[in-house]
């Protein structure tokens, strides 16, 4: 089912709508034709009983800033890009300075999660899916491109994301969703007890800026080694060069199989509620982030966010992919549209 309802308005008048996607298990996933954003995401625990787990904010006033990404969807670039810039085909292609001398989701105020989206919904499917055009060259990226994203609310209690993208020049595409979630609730204020356990033998290693080196390091022996469940506090203040570096879990790992299939990249669980979410995947990595930044401030209904308040998830290329010539390059051509899947499953 789902249901719309006006959640704001931009600052040109345009209404903002909220689309609340539901199952008839009491699962729900609440979306905005703004930036594409989760808004809410209600998941039941052992007994039934839902909460929303996704980190986020009451009135669209406060996602025009949202320095956090809560609940974004990403792009055209999400996470970083060496020198804010990158070659493709002997042209080198010039991103917003923004993290250092460096790039970080392409823009903070132009990219996906400051855009109004045009919305089609699914019925039948339980879906809505949001669509964006930009023009060859906006925002520093070559080709005339259309975007979109599908969230979809499965009969199993999954969230299935799916992004498509198509374009009339060879081009870079690398998106994702920035959520952070918190199995005992968006208002727990803490994740540290939660378990979480990856599918991922190797990581990306990365140097000052969280740069990747182009080397794929072994988790075995460090922090970073979540192919056993492990909590996440558990070594989170680690002095281990590679977490020193972002103050924390600020990683991205290497997921086990071939990319391009649909596979298990992580579990997030949590013993008090018994909620458990699985993550599936055709992407090649994902990204771990423990809300090292978060800084404190009101979230959605009057809860305090704060460091280490939630875990993002984040199923992408690994970071600098356009640049990297020991990653596969996340390269979007006419006649080889993009397509993908994430799937955040409560079992």
């Amino acid at each position: 089912m789902v249901k719309e309802k006006v959640f704001g308005k931009m600052p040109d008048g345009r209404p903002v709508t909220l689309y609340s996607i539901s199952n008839d298990k009491g699962m729900q996933a609440d979306v905005m034709n703004y930036g594409a954003i989760l808004v809410n995401l209600f998941a039941p625990d052992k007994e039934g009983k839902t909460v929303d787990v996704n980190l986020g904010y009451d009135d669209l006033d406060a996602y025009f800033d949202n320095g956090n990404f809560f609940g974004a969807f990403v792009g055209p670039i999400a996470n970083r890009t060496a020198d804010a810039r990158f070659v493709l085909d002997g042209v080198t292609y010039e991103l917003d300075v923004n993290d250092g001398k460096n790039n970080l989701h392409t823009h903070f105020d132009k990219a996906f999660h400051k855009q109004y989206f045009e919305a089609d919904v699914d019925e039948a499917a339980n879906s809505v899916t949001f669509k964006l055009s930009m023009e060859d060259g906006e925002l520093g990226l070559p080709g005339n491109r259309e975007f979109a994203v599908t969230y979809t609310v499965t009969n199993d209690n999954g969230l299935r994301i799916d992004y498509d993208a198509k374009t009339d020049r060879k081009t870079i595409y690398n998106p994702t969703n920035h959520s952070y979630f918190n199995l005992k609730g968006h208002d727990n204020g803490s994740v540290l007890d939660e378990v979480l356990w990856l599918g991922c033998s190797k990581y990306t290693e990365i140097v000052k800026g969280a740069i990747p080196t182009g080397k794929l390091a072994d988790v075995a022996g460090t922090p970073l080694d979540f192919t056993t469940p492990k909590a996440i506090g558990d070594r989170v203040e680690s002095d281990f060069a590679q977490m020193v570096l972002v103050g924390g879990y600020d990683h991205n790992f290497v997921i086990d199989g071939n990319p391009g299939e649909l596979r298990k990249a992580a579990v997030l669980s949590d013993e008090e509620t018994g909620r458990t979410m699985e993550v599936y995947t055709d992407m090649p990595g994902i990204q771990v982030y423990s809300a090292n930044c978060v800084g404190e401030h009101t979230g959605k209904g009057g809860a305090q966010y704060k460091k280490r308040c939630g875990i993002a998830l984040e199923t992408q290329y690994f970071p600098n992919s356009a640049n990297d010539p020991n990653f596969a390059k996340p390269v979007v051509e006419p006649e080889k549209p993009f397509h993908s899947t994430t799937i955040y499953k409560f079992v």
